[in-house]
């Protein structure tokens, strides 16, 4: 016995969906700039997916078991583009479409940070002593 029409209606609609949203909607194909450049867009995907139905008391005493259906599924999706990934040379940067995103800040200053935190582990050579130089805030200047 084949499943429930609801079950049908849900499989048609989620399999259109699946056709319509892939990894290339969100993350689309990178574009190689001359200079080296490699430009990457960067996609926010919304949808939502809605299914219902509703059986009949079927009059006929002769049929089958099975009620009469009547129903129906639907979605919706958003596509709207957030921003390019640009990666050149050792770089890499988020460029926001919006005029403001506190994100891109974080983005652009990770390089920053990673290479702080990394220095406060590296070990350098003074008077032919090993030490480790770890930077205190609170120490006064010199």
């Amino acid at each position: 016995m084949d499943g429930h029409p609801i079950e049908n209606l849900m499989k048609s609609t989620m399999e259109n969906i699946k056709n319509m949203i892939d990894v290339d909607t969100v993350i689309g194909n990178p574009v190689s700039a001359p200079d080296g450049t490699t430009i990457i867009p960067i996609s926010k995907v919304s949808f939502g997916f809605a299914s219902g139905g509703s059986e009949f008391k079927d009059t006929n005493l002769d049929s089958s078991n099975r009620h009469p259906f009547a129903g129906g599924s639907g979605a919706g999706i958003s596509l709207k583009p957030v921003g390019f990934l640009v990666v050149h040379k050792n770089t890499i940067r988020f460029l926001s479409v919006t005029e403001y995103n506190p994100y891109d800040k974080i983005i652009d200053a990770m390089p920053q940070a990673i290479d702080m935190i990394s220095g406060l582990f590296n070990k350098d050579k003074v008077n032919g002593d090993n030490y480790s130089e770890v930077y205190n805030p609170c120490d006064p200047c010199d």
